[in-house]
């Protein structure tokens, strides 16, 4: 059963999955973790959907709605094991599978960049085999510490190759470098999102998995101290789940975004002293601010150049900050 503000946000979703996904097969890998779960109900109104999850950071609630659906596939299995495959052709592949959360890659590594490696490899095969379109789900972490904010495609990156969080920001770089490989050896049709900080239901709030937004709100509805890592003069921009989605659904489906790298993100910065404040407002929280040491090779802006999708694709967010932690909190 979906929450009146997942239906409302999915129903304005699912009008952009244009007739271009209508009766297609659709493959999501991590689709029932938090990015991917809102795919797939976003175009399982239109298209069969297959959904590929390990359960290592997904969660089947998160897809137990789509349960009794004849246009939905569910299959428990780790895209990144030499014996995965997928017994059948798909006309889309929306490649999501990975361990966003900080705390959670630094204590699996391995896994984490198995899936940016040999789960990338997995599906691109995969994909000469079927030819569909492939939508890549990089990240921003592919900047590492950036030197220029607000960071545009163009920009390399200023990443430490053997640092603790390496696993994930090396393992997104390889998994790029791998399908723009296969899109100029084997004209494969490759389009990659960086995605920057997304936030807003279904992110989960407990344990390794816990990021800011979701953790302080956490800490605010239950008075607890919310714990900031270092300063909290470091920044972040935030972008509601589903603006990131409407974003790559747009990227996914338009023609002129083959072999494309795109921003995905928010542009408007905030610190994350201030983020902490404004939750406490808003939950209306006898919280109080803690701060603990400072995560190693943390960044101290992450701030999105979103010129290039907004010129080329024309898309921005539109959703304030204040109205998502809204939705969110709801």
């Amino acid at each position: 059963m979906l929450s009146r503000t997942i239906r409302d946000d999915v129903g304005k979703l699912q009008k952009s999955t244009s007739r271009l996904a209508e009766g297609q097969r659709v493959l999501i890998t991590g689709g029932a973790g938090f990015l991917g779960s809102w795919l797939c109900d976003s175009f399982v109104s239109i298209a069969e959907v297959f959904c590929h999850d390990n359960l290592a950071t997904g969660q089947l609630k998160n897809i137990s709605h789509l349960k009794a659906n004849e246009h939905f596939r569910f299959r428990n299995v780790d895209v990144s094991s030499p014996e995965w495959k997928a017994n059948a052709d798909f006309d889309f592949i929306l490649h999501l599978a990975s361990r966003p959360s900080p705390a959670d890659y630094q204590k699996h590594p391995i896994e984490t960049l198995r899936v940016s490696t040999q789960g990338t490899l997995n599906v691109l095969e995969l994909a000469r085999r079927c030819d569909p379109i492939i939508l890549l789900a990089s990240s921003s972490e592919v900047y590492g510490d950036p030197a220029v904010v607000p960071t545009p495609e163009t920009y390399w990156g200023n990443v430490n190759p053997v640092g603790v969080r390496s696993c994930y920001d090396e393992g997104k770089r390889v998994s790029e470098a791998l399908a723009m490989a296969y899109y100029r050896q084997y004209g494969l049709d490759v389009r990659i999102v960086r995605i920057f900080n997304t936030y807003g239901p279904r992110i989960r709030a407990k344990g390794a998995y816990g990021r800011a937004v979701p953790r302080f709100i956490a800490q605010a509805l239950s008075n607890r101290p919310i714990t900031i890592y270092g300063s909290g003069k470091q920044t972040r921009s935030f972008c509601y789940v589903a603006d990131t989605i409407s974003a790559m659904i747009k990227v996914l489906l338009d023609k002129r975004a083959k072999g494309e790298i795109f921003n995905v993100g928010n542009p408007n910065e905030i610190s994350i002293l201030e983020l902490a404040n404004t939750i406490v407002r808003l939950t209306r929280s006898r919280s109080n601010v803690i701060h603990e040491p400072e995560g190693e090779d943390d960044p101290k802006r992450r701030c999105p150049d979103i010129s290039k999708i907004r010129s080329k694709l024309g898309w921005a967010p539109s959703v304030k900050l204040e109205e998502g932690l809204k939705r969110t909190l709801r």
